[in-house]
């Protein structure tokens, strides 16, 4: 399945950790090529060298902050600089972060909407264009089983996560014609350093799966042509269980669930 883009370049935002990493790890598995991107360029150099030393493929590296509007351009431009054609895209990166709206700093929910969205939609417009000329390419979308359903205490995050989900599938349809397949990848409660940087308390988080399995199931249902999916039989079914009540019950249920501990 990884074996998908032997000898392509993939590039992966958001590489140094979580299912990022895993992404980067089973694409270099099955022999593909990457750019990896993130904040923390140590983490990158440490990764790199390990996929290349065990895998022999090629990995170039990027420093960028998504939170800053131009880092779309300039990974593009990199890219181009480079001469590397992207068969695959990633776009992994984001954060979310816990609490009443009121409580976390404006700054951080705009920089959150900066990574989730706008930087998703921005990247994914920059390489569609090769693409389309090719007739040949892929774009995954990390979104979230929170893309489902509003979620009070991360309303923002879960917010990003269905407009992320939302750009996949359209945009699954509208590319169908062209030969590119997309397709969103919606984790449950994963282990990575996510709910540690969101600030998550113990009784806000979930049954966990390993980010290797996750990744895992979202290269296979983007070869696959799938628009979207689920990983994990419980999060399929929490996921689509929620349509069969009324959408203020599902909210009020998630607020007590989520709800900060006294």
């Amino acid at each position: 399945m990884s074996g998908e883009w032997k000898g392509k370049w993939a590039l992966v935002t958001g590489a140094s950790a979580g299912i990022g990493k895993a992404l980067a790890a089973e694409l270099a598995a099955g022999g593909a090529n990457l750019v990896l991107t993130a904040r923390r360029r140590d983490r990158l150099q440490e990764l790199a060298k390990q996929l290349n030393s065990k895998h022999k493929i090629s990995a170039e590296l990027f420093e960028a902050d998504l939170a800053r509007p131009h880092a779309p351009e300039e990974i593009f431009a990199f890219t181009k600089e480079k001469g590397i054609a992207i068969e695959l895209l990633i776009n992994n990166a984001g954060f979310g972060q816990y609490g009443e709206l009121t409580s976390v700093e404006p700054q951080r929910l705009l920089d959150m909407v900066q990574v989730n969205c706008s930087a998703v939609l921005h990247l994914t417009r920059l390489y569609l264009a090769d693409m389309i000329a090719r007739r040949s390419g892929d774009i995954l979308i990390v979104a979230s089983t929170v893309a489902f359903q509003a979620v009070p205490y991360i309303s923002t995050y879960a917010a990003t996560k269905a407009f992320d989900l939302f750009l996949a599938e359209g945009l699954a349809e509208e590319m169908k014609p062209h030969g590119i397949r997309v397709c969103a990848l919606c984790p449950g409660t994963t282990e990575s350093e996510f709910h540690d940087a969101a600030a998550h308390p113990a009784h806000a988080r979930r049954r966990s799966e390993t980010a290797q399995k996750v990744a895992k199931t979202g290269l296979r249902a983007l070869a696959a042509g799938k628009s979207y999916v689920i990983s994990g039989t419980a999060n399929y079914l929490g996921a689509h269980s929620q349509r069969l009540v009324p959408r203020r019950m599902v909210t009020r249920i998630a607020a007590n669930m989520m709800r900060p501990k006294p």
